[in-house]
């Protein structure tokens, strides 16, 4: 056992002294010992039962024979993050939740690991250090949050961010707004739509690192306890069957999570994490290969925002195996990837037919023949930007129009609640990717203003920074090169046309060659925004988001 290293012969006397004062007996010594990695805190709504779930976790561990030693990490709230200085933290968390992750694993050889995460950056991070360190490894994530109820109608988060927009439209009271925000968010769990982290939740499970169930049983469900025993109990099983991250996140698992991610319509970020964990894993996912999987996927499920459906649904429709089961019908699963389950995805999907053709589509009569996301390309982005089309309303899928050019998230959402933007315009918010931000902040706020003063029909926003997954309408995000590396946003003037054509993965800027390097000549390095501490290293060190905005080496 790994563990050995630290509790087997004369000289790991100390060693076992240090054990005995944790209180372990020579028993639970002898015992493999399993690190239960537990993100729980209370500040992040996703978290805050996630206690009670490492409870569970080492009851089962207990039942498999094991003797489990739970650590903690950090976690990032995005929603509370937003719109202010502390988003500019949340992605570059994902880097230090991985190498917390990793020195507390190689410190302290533990012979397997349960990882418990929930939200947006926790979750990819993990997955990163998981196959980085290619220990026996099971995820069990706490599970989403149930839908609000706002006067008979079901709502979430996003909700309550649309309304401030409403509010400055003068579509909405601010008496109803607070209305809305006492139920919009009922209890534990992550947001209650397809957003980041229910999206990473599920992925999860197509990559193979999650039982069945893992994304989508409510958290509030006594089953989510019963699975995460169950997980305590599997980690053992493929600890005593020697079953590493490497041999589950292979690159084919990687394809069967991009079908997964296109047939669901996730969240954008999925694009900025996915290439990130296969790196980890030895295994390259480029913007031409999503959209690739993109083009020849059908998009089953529509869920909030880009429908009227919430993960509760998907559950009681079958869950993230159903939507497998599905695209395995149309030969689009390759079911001899290994699973937690100690069993193929084909083997586990079989079980699992969908429930509710309502909430997930038959294969035969999608939404549409192609996936929720797509990477456009152009003069405007040669690295590539990627929206959430299934989001998008058809009217917008193309769309031309002049810019409206900001240089920070807060100049952009100033002027949109000032009612200054114009139906047909563009807005571009620059200088908030990842080494700009730095960061790379989430743009929930604007698009969100934007749906609720009833713009997002009328009104496209091309970004180098980042979206959130309850963003809806034409919104483009991870323009790469990002401005502060030179990048063509970083040349654009208002009144500039750019041409949007979402089914034929274009982004234009429409001027001259001739004007473009003019303009190049005059550009200027700009200042860093943050100069001391983390994320001045983060900025030195980030790469472009076209790369899952990694570390350099």
């Amino acid at each position: 056992m790994r563990s050995d290293m630290a509790k087997n012969g004369l000289e790991k006397a100390p060693h076992r002294s240090l054990f005995k004062a944790l209180g372990l007996t020579d028993e639970e010594l002898n015992q493999p010992l399993v690190g239960i990695v537990n993100s729980a805190n209370e500040i992040v709504p996703g978290h805050l039962h996630l206690n009670q779930v490492a409870e569970a976790v080492k009851a089962g561990v207990r039942l498999g024979g094991g003797t489990p030693l739970e650590f903690t990490t950090i976690a990032v709230c995005d929603g509370i993050a937003m719109n202010h200085t502390g988003m500019k933290y949340s992605l570059a968390s994902r880097e230090l939740i991985a190498d917390s992750i990793e020195v507390m694993a190689m410190a302290h050889p533990f012979d397997a690991l349960v990882f418990i995460p929930n939200c947006d950056k926790v979750v990819p991070g993990m997955l990163m250090v998981a196959a980085r360190l290619n220990i026996p490894s099971i995820f069990i994530s706490g599970g989403p949050m149930l839908a609000g109820n706002f006067r008979g109608q079901r709502v979430s988060l996003s909700r309550v961010f649309e309304g401030v927009g409403a509010v400055a439209a003068g579509s909405m009271s601010e008496d109803d707004l607070h209305q809305l925000e006492e139920v919009a968010c009922p209890g534990c769990g992550s947001c209650s739509g397809m957003f980041t982290a229910n999206s990473m939740n599920c992925l999860t499970e197509a990559v193979g690192m999650g039982l069945p169930g893992n994304g989508t049983v409510p958290a509030v469900y006594a089953e989510r306890i019963r699975l995460a025993k169950q997980a305590g109990m599997k980690v053992m099983e493929l600890l005593e069957g020697d079953v590493k991250p490497l041999d589950i996140m292979t690159e084919a698992a990687f394809v069967n999570a991009l079908r997964l991610d296109m047939a669901i319509g996730c969240s954008t970020n999925t694009i900025l994490h996915l290439p990130a964990i296969a790196r980890e894993a030895g295994v390259e996912l480029s913007l031409e290969m999503v959209n690739r999987i993109s083009d020849s996927t059908p998009h089953l499920c529509k869920l909030e925002p880009a429908g009227d459906s919430f993960i509760e649904d998907l559950y009681a429709a079958g869950g993230v195996q159903a939507i497998l089961h599905e695209l395995n019908g149309a030969g689009l699963i390759n079911r001899q990837c290994l699973t937690v389950t100690n069993h193929t995805l084909g083997e586990n999907i079989d079980a699992h037919p969908v429930l509710n053709h309502e909430v997930i589509r038959p294969v035969n009569d999608p939404y549409s023949d192609t996936g929720g996301l797509a990477v456009l390309f152009g003069n405007l982005a040669e690295e590539g930007a990627v929206v959430k089309k299934g989001a998008v309303a058809p009217d917008m899928l193309i769309h031309e129009g002049p810019a409206r050019v900001f240089n920070s998230e807060e100049e952009a959402v100033k002027a949109i609640l000032a009612g200054s933007i114009q139906k047909g315009e563009v807005i571009v918010i620059r200088y908030e990717g990842p080494r700009g931000g730095p960061g790379m902040r989430e743009m929930l706020t604007p698009t969100s203003a934007i749906a609720g003063m009833g713009l997002d029909k009328d009104v496209a926003l091309v970004t180098d920074g980042r979206f959130s997954g309850a963003t809806r309408g034409a919104a483009i995000g991870h323009v790469s090169p990002e401005a502060a590396r030179g990048g063509v946003i970083a040349l654009v003037e208002d009144g500039d046309i750019i041409s949007i054509d979402i089914p034929n993965h274009s982004l234009i800027l429409r001027i001259t060659e001739q004007e473009l390097a003019q303009r190049k000549a005059l550009w200027q390095v700009p200042a860093p925004r943050i100069t001391s501490g983390y994320m001045r290293r983060y900025a030195q060190l980030v790469q472009s988001a076209s790369t899952g905005a990694v570390l350099t080496e």
